[in-house]
């Protein structure tokens, strides 16, 4: 049996979209659970409105991704648990054979989907999506990429290795490492789509950036210098430059580049805190 653990929060835009297709998936022995933080857009009474979906109230605690998460893990029935955004949308039918299927290799510890971008995303998100998504080669490359939105382990799994409630942001990367170096594997499986993107504000990208680089030193320490942090923004600012262009969003061109700088700098001054204070410990 697959549990589908569906997390929302404002979400009365897309959310019955999401339970529309995995209502629908071509399973043959699924249940759907929803934890909701406190909605207050009309979110609770959409998911109220499909019978077959787990309702679990907030715990009333301040919110704490991993342990909604570990909680979520307790209560499902089924031997493989899945978790899917409430804004993400799968793309087929099949979506849920197709991202657990991996797991029948007893090697493998997690899989993670692909996820493409809505109509409206903005053209450095679209890029973005691209080379962390896409056919998995670029990711691939780099030390560790792994996404909670759409993805999936065994719930035995998930029980001796529980999310760090430690971690306010980025549980799932450090979750996905500590399985990585203990041997499991961590699985892409690009024929699992899920629809799934957000345009930040500048202030949105400032705060969710640097919360990310705190926990991205905190997990993988180190933190580049100055001269390091200067090269990978120049190499990444020509790769945008010429992605816009491709694209004929000319007039894009000066926003983007303000977005990249803000979000680079902020998760890198992140980053350097985060390893600071795990050397401190």
């Amino acid at each position: 049996m697959i549990s589908v653990v569906v997390r929302s929060h404002n979400d009365a835009g897309v959310i019955r979209r999401t339970l529309d297709a995995l209502t629908e998936q071509d399973c043959p022995d699924f249940e759907i659970l929803s934890f909701d933080d406190s909605s207050t857009d009309g979110t609770l009474e959409i998911i109220r409105s499909y019978p077959g979906v787990r309702m679990f109230p907030p715990d009333g605690l301040a919110y704490n991704p991993a342990r909604v998460l570990n909680r979520a893990v307790a209560e499902c029935a089924g031997d493989v648990v899945v978790f899917n955004n409430s804004d993400a949308v799968p793309q087929s039918a099949d979506y849920l054979r197709r991202l657990v299927a991996p797991l029948r290799d007893s090697a493998v510890g997690a899989v993670f989907g692909n996820q493409i971008c809505r109509a409206d995303a903005g053209i450095l998100v679209r890029k973005d999506y691209e080379r962390a998504f896409g056919d998995g080669k670029i990711s691939a490359s780099w030390r560790h990429f792994f996404s909670l939105v759409s993805s999936a382990a065994r719930r035995e799994t998930l029980l001796a290795n529980p999310f760090d409630s430690a971690m306010q942001y980025s549980e799932d990367v450090e979750w996905s490492w500590r399985l990585k170096r203990a041997g499991a594997k961590i699985v892409y499986v690009p024929e699992a789509v899920v629809e799934h993107s957000h345009n930040y504000t500048l202030s949105e990208v400032r705060r969710r950036f640097y919360n990310e680089g705190l926990a991205d030193g905190a997990i993988f320490g180190g933190g580049r210098g100055w001269c390091g942090f200067a090269g990978g923004l120049g190499i990444e600012l020509l790769r945008d430059a010429a992605y816009i262009l491709r694209h004929g969003r000319l007039c894009e061109l000066p926003g983007g580049m303000v977005y990249r700088v803000v979000q680079r700098f902020e998760f890198w001054r992140g980053a350097r805190k985060g390893a600071a204070r795990t050397v401190a410990k």
